[in-house]
């Protein structure tokens, strides 16, 4: 005899419940692997690649390994020591820009700014927070101790647990879907196929829509001349998955700054802005298409409420599982949309039902 439906939602109820009481328990402890996890998980399509060329398994993680390897060695002796250094310097020009602003409303906006007026003393108060805690939080991020020792952690754990991860990934899969219930196994298989196409075409499109930006942004803007365009085409790569908000803010700070800097010299500033017209519309008509698709079924506004109340919620841990859960609940709820369609709720008693109905009424009276 099957346990019935009610006990089972309360069992599967309760293990749900658990694991969120265990992720905000837990908090920071979880992080290296969930990165780990997530790692091997973009990675493992590689890797499956790699052994339908005739490599073990052991021999495609290691070469992934090894390459991932060099790109960070790379990374960091090249972009990352000249990003801190970029970032650093807008946040010192910060009281800067924030008076050269004043400036320019004041030239052209006489009647709305003055020397004394609450716009401008609003305007230099951001531009000193901006110098003070921005300063303040460089030097914790990368002089407190204990930052010190988390990212240490991460660098150690996060590539140890992507390589066992990556290693076992398939044994590990095969043995979860030996332990699922029989009795829902194929329905179960279904759903976790559609989340993992989900979840891979939104991660792996929209992270090479971000690095592709990111990298476009970057190396444009530094061959127009902007001083701080490595720091602006991170920015906006980063930012990138939420369609136009990275474009926007971007081009803002990017504008903002050829003012700053090239005040005077239109060309340079109109080259600058359109470069992130450039850039638009190659993330929507070309980039975004081919790699993401227009059938994922994350709506940017879903998105931005699931990252919004798990970061609340679980801080960064909570912002590293937002998106698959989102994609969990949004096909959960399009299964459930499509059985409620398909349900007597919905379309009614049959026409076979009603037609019964109403040939057995002459014959009863």
């Amino acid at each position: 005899m099957g346990i019935p439906v009610r006990r089972q939602l309360q069992i599967w109820g309760a293990v749900a419940a658990l694991l969120l009481l265990v992720l905000w328990q837990l908090g920071d402890v979880v992080l290296p692997f969930i990165l780990g996890m997530s790692v091997a998980y973009i990675l493992d399509p590689v890797a499956d690649r790699l052994e339908r060329l005739g490599l073990s398994r052991v021999l495609a993680t290691v070469t992934i390994c090894l390459l991932a390897l060099l790109v960070l060695v790379v990374s960091a002796l090249l972009l990352i020591p000249l990003l801190i250094e970029q970032t650093q310097s807008l946040i010192a020009i910060a009281p800067q820009l924030a008076e050269q602003a004043i400036a320019i409303l004041t030239d052209r906006f006489p009647s709305l700014v003055d020397a004394e007026s609450t716009v401008r003393q609003s305007l230099r108060s951001l531009g000193e927070a901006i110098q003070s805690r921005g300063g303040e939080l460089v030097n914790v991020l990368l002089g407190s101790a204990a930052s010190v020792i988390n990212i240490a952690l991460l660098i150690v754990v996060v590539p140890v647990v992507a390589f066992y991860m990556l290693l076992d990934w398939d044994p590990m899969i095969a043995r979860i879907d030996a332990l699922l219930p029989r009795e829902y196994a194929p329905v179960i298989r279904s759903v976790s196929a559609e989340i993992n196409k989900t979840v891979a075409s939104y991660i792996r499109g929209m992270g090479g829509v971000c690095l592709t930006m990111g990298v476009f942004y970057a190396v444009t803007l530094m061959l127009v001349g902007l001083q701080f365009g490595l720091v602006v085409g991170a920015i906006a790569g980063v930012v990138t998955f939420i369609p136009y908000v990275g474009a926007v803010i971007g081009g803002v700070l990017a504008v903002g700054l050829a003012l700053y800097q090239f005040w005077g010299e239109w060309l340079s500033i109109g080259l600058v802005a359109a470069i992130f017209v450039a850039g638009q519309m190659l993330e929507g008509n070309v980039l975004t298409p081919r790699l993401v698709g227009r059938s994922v079924g994350l709506h940017p506004v879903w998105l931005l409420l699931a990252l919004s109340a798990f970061g609340a919620l679980f801080g960064f841990v909570g912002m590293l599982v937002a998106v698959p859960i989102a994609a969990a609940m949004g096909v959960v709820i399009r299964r459930a949309i499509n059985a409620y369609k398909d349900s007597a709720l919905y379309n009614g008693p049959a026409e076979g039902t009603q037609a019964g109905q109403s040939d057995e009424r002459p014959e009863q009276r």
